[in-house]
């Protein structure tokens, strides 16, 4: 047998997801080069790894205990890596975040550089709603969360890292002339949320309950994206934060309506839990974001305090 770590790799992947087409698609590569490395991976076998029954592939018993042995020498490869990589006194293991969804917009910033000058660390980055990212936490299953709302029950450290404002959005359909409303305006505005369990989601009602504003709920969608595109559809309006929508402003597809009490702001956190044992990998990245996070915020996010919005009033 001569097969390559490639076709390890390559199969692990089919196997895990049972499909060359979501395999290729993991892997940055072509459906036909997968193909092509799975049969030449299957060709050193005399027993089938795989089979396709109707259209769905299928891995055969073998091809599971094939998976299991192909897992356990990519998992020794790696850590021989790292051992390699620790053995020349560089910083080496995995760095495993879960973060809001709407932390996509900001957490790759103050992860870029850390990870680019050291290459032994592997990062893992999980993007969910809150309720999946605390869930993670909890279970011990990532070194740090990112959340914009702190929960309540869970012991945790936390480190601060910038402010999340929530802002009503519309489409330019109507045209909205006041410089400010009053908070009337939701009698007449049909809101799209969040699905529950996400961030966005519990600010915003926890603002509507506070304020006791008289809402017409017309929707609910599972993503910010998915709330910003029924938005510019011009399928009702939202509460959205000012980081996922920088371009929709600046291309006219969102306006921002300026209301009273308006922007909601919360503040993006760093959080793990209080009696976590953490690795060296996530000392060492504590250490970066608290001595650098002001020069991130500075360098990529200047516009976030600037003319895209109105002030609050």
């Amino acid at each position: 047998m001569n097969y390559t770590l490639n076709q390890l790799q390559i199969f692990l992947k089919v196997s895990q997801t049972q499909s060359i087409t979501k395999a290729a698609e993991e892997l940055h590569l072509t459906q036909p080069a997968v193909s092509i490395q799975l049969k030449n991976f299957q060709d050193q076998f005399p027993i089938p790894l795989s089979e396709v029954v109707g259209r769905q592939l299928y891995i055969t018993d073998f091809g599971k205990e094939v998976a299991v042995t192909a897992q356990k020498i990519i998992d020794e490869v790696q850590m021989l890596n790292q051992q390699t990589l620790a053995y020349k006194g560089k910083l080496v293991g995995k760095l495993k975040i879960s973060a809001v969804s709407t932390g996509k917009y900001i957490m790759p910033y103050f992860l870029a550089d850390f990870v680019s000058k050291h290459q032994g660390v592997e990062l893992l980055l999980d993007v969910t709603n809150k309720a999946k990212v605390i869930e993670s936490l909890k279970n011990n299953e990532v070194d740090f969360s990112l959340v914009s709302v702190l929960p309540h029950k869970l012991p945790i450290e936390k480190l601060e890292l910038m402010q999340n404002k929530l802002y009503l959005v519309g489409n330019h359909q109507k045209i909205f002339k006041q410089k400010m409303y009053s908070q009337k305006i939701f009698e007449k505005l049909p809101l799209i949320y969040r699905e529950q369990g996400s961030g966005t989601r519990y600010t915003m009602e926890r603002f509507i309950e506070q304020k006791n504003l008289p809402v017409t709920k017309k929707m609910e969608l599972t993503s910010n994206e998915a709330v910003k595109q029924a938005v510019i559809a011009g399928l009702g309006y939202s509460i959205l934060p000012l980081i996922g929508i920088k371009n929709e402003l600046l291309n006219q597809d969102l306006q921002i309506i300026p209301v009273k009490g308006f922007p909601i702001e919360s503040i993006w956190h760093l959080i793990w839990l209080r009696s976590k044992n953490l690795t060296p990998v996530a000392q060492a990245y504590l250490h970066y974001i608290a001595q650098e996070k002001q020069k991130i915020i500075e360098s990529k996010f200047s516009w976030y305090e600037g003319s895209l919005m109105p002030h609050k009033t």
